[in-house]
């Protein structure tokens, strides 16, 4: 773990995150029904992390190795900016993200489970992992979250970042805000 002043450098240049789906916002756990759609369950808490973060002006990026209509839904509801689903290497469409926006390595923040998150990892600044990720990317991550992925990670990566770079309270009360005097 990096001391407290390497952690708030870190953080503070973070301007988007990059998130895996299964194994991250999901537990990773995949149930087919008997008709042959796919059920995926996703935590209530890190769809709020995701709100905020949205309200603090990060950019959301979700990149996942599978096609769901379960993630294009979620994605949709929680209007993540950048959805890319299908990707085998997560790393590609990352590139693209950080060229797009002009962003280098410490602009974003990515959090993946799995081995083939190691590419996309790589890319990042500021990397986190949840509490059941595989021993490969726990290795490589700057933060593991106590929750596990599907749990409340995502909230957690969310908290931090706010937190650390001072706009959490800002966030939160922009999201009260819309909340409270939706517009038609």
């Amino acid at each position: 773990m990096p001391d407290a002043v390497t952690v708030a450098e870190k953080l503070a240049s973070v301007k988007m995150i990059v998130l895996d789906v299964d194994g991250v916002l999901t537990d990773g756990v995949i149930t087919y029904g008997s008709d042959g759609s796919e059920t995926k369950s996703f935590h209530i808490n890190d769809g709020l992390g995701i709100q905020l973060a949205r309200h603090a002006g990060l950019i959301i990026a979700w990149i996942t190795g599978r096609e769901s209509s379960a993630v294009n839904r979620r994605a949709e509801e929680l209007k993540i900016h950048h959805l890319f689903t299908g990707i085998a290497n997560k790393s590609i469409p990352l590139a693209q993200l950080m060229a797009t926006y002009e962003f280098t390595a410490k602009n974003i923040a990515y959090m993946g489970d799995d081995l083939n998150d190691l590419p996309a990892l790589s890319l990042a600044g500021v990397k986190f992992a949840p509490a059941n990720a595989v021993p490969e990317i726990l290795a490589h991550a700057d933060f593991v979250t106590i929750k596990s992925g599907g749990s409340g990670a995502v909230r957690e990566m969310c908290d931090t970042i706010l937190k650390s770079q001072d706009t959490f309270t800002d966030a939160l009360t922009a999201y009260l805000s819309e909340v409270l005097h939706p517009q038609n």
